[in-house]
């Protein structure tokens, strides 16, 4: 029933508005594009906005599939009650005061909840919604015209960010926009699994402070991904002060936004960090279509515009190969002496705006294979050059080469303003997108790539994509830490490896004890010291049985200084792995929303020096195990680093996957695991000192 409301408000045939001020404003503004029956309800006027009026919701003309709603709270659910005993598809509840105000807040949002029933809710807290398509404009603020049939949705949990973005002078197509505000009852996922359905709605952009349901979301963006309908995020919360705005804004929780950015990864969604990054790259990806790769032919009239390009695609990760020989020699002949054959290609004023010579130029360079294709290109104002025939010539000669070998391609400007809206027009009707500036243009240009790489290997995967967060034990309940020694045997039973060792009292330490090979490890063995490196209990790197009586020694002053209060009883004395190529850090952390999570680094020292991490949500697969360990920039090591030797990847990535496998089979018990190090040798990936954190037995 709910989604049936919310196909039914999306697409009303009929609206009704419920206030004073801000319900005529946005009458007046619907009315005037909307084809369907407008109404207005308030018990003091006979028009409002223009439209004809009624005293209550139950002396409409027949139950509106949509309705606007800006009341004071007070009144609020009792309209939502009646609209709901009336049969009303859906409601935009303009009205704030609910959950972002705390308990008393809070009590009223469960309230509003109630009345609604199974209405479909937008809000409250919210600004609304738009369809351009059909002109149904419930949105109290300046809203556009209304006539795109075909474009990209924007879903964003803010009022202001939205309607901000309706103002933009790029020439995007907006089919919906949608204020979500509270979620009280419909969710960003909500939007999404219905809009993906929608042949208008090309790709969806979306602001989101936090996702109510991780679960549903990833269905909605596999399908989504299924589709061919890009996903582009602007995630907020990353810094402190951003989360706690986020959580006094909309009552929202923000979330591990490492574990939000794996969660992204996997589903190929795209994260963005500004609007004008948003609305290039879903233009692009609406207008162009997805590369299949980053290979990409770049084109200027200018060296300086030649040195930035170039220099923007290495920062993107965009590759610019340059011509092979029969295409040098092609271009070579066509190009003033002048101009020096490479990629990117700066042709030179003398063949500006040359219609002969220059789709010569842009078809020889572009039949190479490339992926992608972009010409800088600034076109001027009327007040300025009133003739912009040499600035469309090129343009032209660019469109033509691009469209006989359909290739994904853009004409960016160096200036966002710098491309007026008939040459955006004219350029989007061939199929090319204008980009406006050139670093956020080729910022889009590289997330576009991206996302066509990866939407190409998550689908060549088939199963696996959607992710379902694991059941985890709430971090309150009560916990122990397992020793390492009780660690190490836990974990050996998934067939990772640890080095040979034994678990000695202090009293039974001997020579004829320590039945393992030196060089040796001694580590005091203690629940109370998960951390032993800080307390200056452990000594590595020992020869022989004088040295390791002496270590004991140090470790035990050491402990003592560290805390008076904790004595050494046990000692682990362990067999030193040697052949060293690097060393890992695997964590595994739970997350109420995300459940299991995995944390992959560099291990030892370098986890706080250079914070390289990788993570993954867990249960995870080989393939992005690897991928995991590329990102790193230990993976150097991994590789064999100036003539050094280098691992066994495949033995990385299975003791990976067998932590994992232990962590998930162990759900309802762990709560936190560490292995570092997880020593990598030619051959093997040995868990060096591991601590368990389970819920108490």
């Amino acid at each position: 029933m709910l989604k049936a409301n919310l196909k039914r408000l999306l697409n009303p045939r009929h609206i009704a508005f419920v206030g004073g001020h801000d319900a005529a404003f946005s009458a007046s503004q619907c009315a005037e594009q909307f084809t369907g029956p407008v109404w207005g309800v308030n018990p003091g006027r006979k028009t409002l906005g223009g439209v004809p009026c009624y005293p209550t919701v139950r002396d409409l003309p027949e139950a509106p599939d949509a309705v606007f709603i800006a009341t004071p709270r007070s009144a609020t659910t009792d309209v939502m009650r009646e609209l709901n005993a009336i049969g009303a598809g859906g409601a935009v509840c303009f009205t704030a005061g609910y959950g972002e105000l705390g308990q008393e807040g809070q009590r009223a949002e469960r309230e509003l909840i109630e009345a609604a029933g199974n209405m479909a809710l937008v809000g409250p807290n919210c600004y609304g919604l738009v369809n351009y398509t059909n002109g149904a404009i419930l949105w109290p603020f300046g809203a556009g015209k209304s006539g795109c049939q075909r474009g990209i949705a924007l879903i964003m949990q803010s009022g202001m960010l939205p309607a901000n973005m309706t103002m933009n002078d790029r020439s995007v197509p907006i089919t919906f926009v949608i204020s979500a505000g509270n979620q009280s009852v419909l969710a960003i996922e909500d939007y999404m699994e219905e809009l993906v359905d929608d042949s208008r709605v090309t790709a969806i952009g979306i602001y989101a402070e936090g996702i109510k349901d991780i679960e549903k979301f990833s269905q909605a963006a596999v399908k989504a991904l299924q589709a061919e309908k890009p996903v582009a995020i602007i995630k907020a919360g990353q810094s402190e002060i951003a989360a706690s705005l986020s959580m006094t804004h909309t009552g929202s929780l923000s979330g591990s936004d490492d574990a939000f950015q794996a969660l992204f990864d996997q589903l190929g969604v795209i994260r963005v960090d500004a609007p004008a990054e948003m609305l290039e790259t879903l233009k692009f990806l609406s207008v162009s279509g997805a590369p299949k790769g980053n290979r990409i032919a770049g084109f200027t009239c200018s060296g300086g515009d030649a040195a930035m390009l170039a220099d923007r695609c290495d920062r993107a990760c965009l590759e610019l190969p340059r011509p092979v020989e029969q295409t040098k020699a092609t271009l070579t002949q066509l190009l003033p002496d002048i101009a020096t054959v490479t990629n990117p290609l700066d042709y030179t004023t003398p063949l500006w705006g040359n219609r002969e010579v220059m789709p010569k130029v842009f078809g020889a360079m572009v039949a190479e294979g490339y992926d992608a294709a972009v010409v800088i290109q600034d076109f001027p104002p009327h007040h300025i050059h009133s003739d912009l025939t040499l600035y469309h010539n090129d343009a032209h000669s660019f469109i033509t080469a691009c469209s006989e070998r359909g290739l994904p391609s853009a004409i960016c400007s160096d200036l966002p303003e710098n491309i007026d809206q008939q040459t955006r027009e004219l350029m989007i009707a061939e199929g090319v997108t204008p980009l406006q500036g050139i670093d956020t243009g080729i910022n889009a240009l590289a997330n576009a790539c991206r996302y066509g790489i990866r939407r190409h290997k998550l689908m060549a995967e088939k199963s696996g994509i959607r992710f379902t967060p694991l059941t985890v034990p709430s971090k309150n309940q009560s916990c122990m830490i397992l020793d390492e020694w009780e660690s190490k045997k836990q974990l050996s039973t998934a067939g990772v490896s640890v080095p040979k060792g034994l678990l000695c009292a202090l009293e039974e330490v001997s020579s004829t004890a320590i039945e393992v090979d030196y060089p040796v490890a001694v580590k005091a063995a203690s629940k109370s010291l998960p951390h032993k490196s800080e307390a200056g209990a452990v000594k590595i790197g020992l020869q022989n049985y004088q040295e390791v009586t002496a270590a004991i020694a140090q470790i035990q002053r050491a402990v003592q200084r560290f805390n008076p209060d904790l004595s050494v009883t046990h000692i682990l004395i362990e067999s030193m792995v040697e052949d060293v190529v690097a060393e890992l850090l695997v964590g595994i952390d739970t997350d109420p929303q995300f459940g299991q999570i995995m944390v992959i680094a560099g291990g030892g020292v370098w986890v706080e020096l250079i914070k390289d991490k990788s993570t993954l949500l867990l249960p995870t697969s080989a393939p992005r195990v690897l991928e995991a360990l590329q990102r790193l920039k230990i993976f150097s090591l991994l590789q064999g680093f100036r003539g050094r030797p280098g691992c066994n990847l495949n033995q990385v990535v299975e003791a990976i996957m067998r932590i994992a496998g232990f962590a998930a089979d162990n759900k309802d018990q762990i709560v936190e695991m560490d292995i570092n190090p997880l020593i990598v040798t030619t051959n093997a990936a040995v868990a060096a000192d591991v601590m368990i954190r389970k819920v108490r037995d």
